[in-house]
Order: C-alpha cells, then sequence, then structure tokens
C-alpha cells in the first residue's frame, strides 16, 4: 500500500528550501521558505517577484516577502520558477 502524506506535511518538508509559489492574480514567487502557518500563509526569503502584464514579465528581487495563503493557487516544491 502507498504511503499517504498530508498537504500541511509536505510543505513543511519543504521549510529550507526553494519553491515557486502561483498566485490567483498574474504574479509567481520563487524563494527560500521560512515558514508558513494553518492558512498557508507563507515567509519566503530571497524571493524572486515575477509579474505578466500587457508588456511582458516583470522580475523583481525582494530580501523577504509574506504571501497572504488566501491568494495563493499552486506550489511547486523545489523549483526555481519560471525560467528554470
Amino acid at each position: 500500500m502507498a504511503s499517504q502524506i498530508l498537504p500541511l506535511e509536505l510543505i513543511d518538508r519543504c521549510i529550507g528550501s526553494r519553491i515557486w509559489v502561483v498566485m490567483k492574480n498574474d504574479r509567481e514567487f520563487t524563494g527560500k521558505l521560512l515558514g508558513f502557518d494553518d492558512f498557508v500563509n507563507m515567509v519566503l526569503e530571497d524571493v524572486t517577484e515575477y509579474e505578466t502584464t500587457p508588456q511582458g514579465r516583470k522580475q523583481v528581487k525582494l530580501n523577504q516577502t509574506l504571501l497572504n495563503g488566501n491568494n495563493i493557487c499552486m506550489l511547486i516544491p523545489g523549483s526555481s520558477g519560471p525560467d528554470s
């Protein structure tokens, strides 16, 4: 029988590693996951924010950011983002 893992357990295993976060709007974030809570609010460091605009993709580097779990659409553990 295959072992099961709950979603919050998977996110917990990602603490300290790179993660790609796709938001519900036109933004994506990559960075090192520092922590999260039961609502999947996340703190990332060494962050790159990607914003898709009609003029193209814009990148912004940030030291740290807090993401609201209500706006997160998808998490990709171990990924360095859309450019990888």
